[in-house]
């Protein structure tokens, strides 16, 4: 395990300008220096290439901007990263990042080596989760708060400190991929989550492109739609069942939004062909949705639907009530999907050992703080 600085910053009497969309820079610089418009987006733009292609931190370092401008920023703004607490680095590369918001409230986040282009970061959209997906360790952590989309953005900023990815864009960059599969539901965080896509895809600055964005879904048939109209991110589906009462138990929010639904939903997600399809994700649980008759309703129910489908052998926490299936069952499961013409890819498990896998996420702190409650409680 690898510890990073545990200082947390000074508390912010300036305003932090990481994470702003370009029009929120526009809008803070001509308020302060009172700028018309053409001056604003001018400086504005200086700016976004300093904090998102280069990285800056120090406001001294932006060597095309005047002294005395430098100056009069520095006195009334900040580049200022999430407080990063830990960051532990699995046996196959995996890295995983607890990473402070305020006192008492963290998010996870894991950069994954190897996947898509070069490696994917896997970031979360909230602090907790509703859903309640019963074979989730992030279900059972609270919903405590929406993530602004700075915090979403930050995230990507600081692991992007750690990797040494600036100046952004290169074809050498580790960091190509972002997957919204982290802690949370992205679609109830749906505004920000579009704005962070906007600043993290914007070819001035961190310059991760929309194609190479995907956010994953448990199922929110409403806000699908506009997802796509306001994104144009690629869609993935936390399906894992093949009927509604065994998804009712899964996946709770089946109850709401049935497959059909949900099925319908994907049919009409704007931009779907078959050079965008959208990846069903499908976690492989002992008995419980491994059967090949399983495997053939699959098959049915994705007819006509542009897709690909993500097997997952289910990764194990404390207290859950599932096993993997045997990676014999996987394979069969999957040969059966592939003889129907689907792209089947086996997840490789990775970052198991620091419980960064996927499913596994859940605030370190809040474990933590919880025996420290009861701790203090049988001493009282």
């Amino acid at each position: 395990m690898a510890e990073l600085d545990l200082k947390q910053p000074a508390a912010a009497t300036r305003v932090n300008l990481a994470g702003m969309t370009r029009g929120e820079l526009r809008a803070v610089l001509a308020e302060t220096f009172g700028l018309d418009e053409k001056k604003a987006r001018m400086r504005a733009t200086q700016l976004w290439r300093w904090i998102y292609h280069y990285g800056v931190t120090d406001f001294a370092g932006m060597t095309d901007i005047a002294k005395d401008m430098r100056a009069a920023l520095a006195e009334n703004f900040e580049i200022r990263r999430l407080a990063l607490v830990e960051r532990q680095v699995s046996n196959d590369g995996t890295r995983k990042y607890l990473m402070a918001l305020s006192p008492g409230v963290e998010i996870e986040c894991v950069f994954i080596p190897d996947v898509g282009r070069a490696g994917a970061l896997c970031v979360s959209s909230q602090v907790g989760c509703t859903l309640n997906c019963t074979f989730c360790h992030t279900g059972t952590q609270a919903l405590v708060r929406n993530l602004t989309a700075a915090e979403i953005v930050g995230q990507v900023m600081a692991v992007k400190d750690d990797l040494g990815e600036w100046p952004s864009g290169g074809d050498d960059r580790r960091l190509s991929n972002i997957v919204f599969m982290g802690m949370g539901e992205p679609l109830y965080n749906l505004e920000n989550v579009a704005k962070a896509i906007d600043v993290i895809s914007d070819g001035d600055g961190i310059s991760i492109s929309r194609r190479r964005t995907t956010v994953s879904t448990s199922g929110v048939v409403p806000q699908m739609q506009a997802l796509g109209e306001a994104t144009s991110a690629m869609l993935a589906i936390s399906l894992h069942a093949t009927n509604d009462p065994l998804r009712d138990e899964l996946v709770p929010i089946n109850r709401k939004y049935p497959i059909a639904e949900l099925l319908n939903a994907c049919r009409n997600y704007p931009g779907v062909g078959n050079a965008r399809r959208i990846t069903f994700e499908y976690v492989m649980l002992k008995g419980v949705n491994d059967s090949d008759a399983e495997a053939r309703e699959l098959v049915r129910l994705l007819k006509g639907v542009p897709a690909k489908i993500n097997l997952i052998p289910w990764n194990p926490w404390p207290g859950a009530p599932y096993e993997c299936s045997s990676w014999e069952r996987i394979e069969a499961f999957a040969d059966i999907v592939n003889r129907a013409g689907y792209a089947s890819p086996i997840r490789t498990p990775r970052g198991r050992d620091i419980a960064a896998a996927c499913g596994q996420l859940k605030s370190d702190s809040v474990k933590k703080r919880a025996s420290e409650a009861r701790r203090e409680a049988a001493g009282a």
